[in-house]
């Protein structure tokens, strides 16, 4: 529990936080604004279902580097639970992101003339679709969409040559292609939550809320334990251990080197000298001698 709460404050002293706090407002403000506006200008399916998927795409593309470009809350929780997040971090992240959602739909309220502003994208069931069905519809397109999130953040993957965040678009362009017909596609809870908010439409509202987020949780849990290249049984188990799951594996410690202990021999300067004094009247005695000798 110390770890945990060490590791969210440090999180909450970086600079990057606060940087990706702002490259997730923009980024699901502008999801939110170009993609509900697609469904005000009388766009079919598919142009409806490539402003969104390209919209995510540029999202993605612009501020992966600093966020890790999330702009969904469903996102957020199957990265908390996958350790990808702080707990700090990741709670900042619905806020802002919901906040962002109820931005967007107020400036495209407001930019839309009236009489055509209708329900604003807000996300409703179609008629012959149970509450059941839809949740399981979101469910599995949240799902989908996540399980090519998690493969396109795979670090330790070298078969992926393309572009992650195009990757990414094209998976929601696919979900939306087909869940349009059934829910609109919500996929995002802050997406549904800010037009429902600005046009009061909480019809089978919860759907849009936990079909995504269990959706979202299980498939970063599958593919970050099963799926993802390197995954073994055991990292569930360090992964509830620790706060937050390494990318790297850490390179083991060497070991220290020896240390080398310098023997000390003490000399008896007393001995010293008085062997330096006998050499000396050896000397003078030599020196005598060959004179006598003389």
């Amino acid at each position: 529990m110390h770890k945990i709460m060490e590791e969210n404050v440090d999180d909450l002293l970086t600079s990057n936080l606060w940087l990706s706090l702002v490259a997730e407002f923009t980024g699901t403000l502008a999801i939110t604004l170009l993609g509900c506006g697609a469904w005000l200008t009388g766009a079919n399916v598919v142009q409806i279902a490539l402003t969104f998927g390209l919209t995510v795409a540029t999202m993605a593309w612009v501020f992966n580097h600093i966020s890790g470009a999330h702009f969904n809350p469903a996102v957020t929780i199957a990265s908390l639970f996958t350790r990808r997040v702080s707990i700090i971090r990741g709670v900042l992240y619905i806020i802002i992101q919901i906040a962002a959602a109820i931005s967007g739909s107020g400036i495209l309220y407001r930019l839309t003339p009236r009489g055509t502003q209708q329900n604003l994208g807000a996300n409703e069931l179609s008629p012959e679709i149970s509450t059941a069905q839809g949740f399981g519809i979101e469910l599995l397109i949240t799902f989908v969409y996540m399980l090519a999130v998690s493969a396109s953040g795979d670090e330790k993957r070298s078969d992926l040559k393309g572009s992650a965040p195009l990757t990414i678009g094209l998976a929601v362009v696919t979900c939306q292609l087909f869940a349009i017909p059934y829910t609109r596609a919500g996929m995002n809870p802050a997406r549904s939550f800010g037009p429902a908010l600005i046009v009061a439409a909480w019809k089978d509202h919860w759907v849009f809320w936990l079909g995504p987020l269990v959706g979202a949780t299980l498939a970063g849990l599958l593919y970050e334990y099963i799926f993802a290249a390197g995954a073994t049984f055991t990292g569930l188990k360090q992964c509830l251990l620790q706060t937050k799951r390494p990318r790297k594996q850490p390179e083991s410690e060497k070991a220290p080197l020896e240390e080398v202990k310098d023997e000390v021999i003490e000399i008896d300067e007393s001995k010293v000298d008085e062997k330096q004094s006998g050499d000396s009247r050896d000397i003078i005695k030599g020196d005598t001698t060959m004179d006598d000798s003389k």
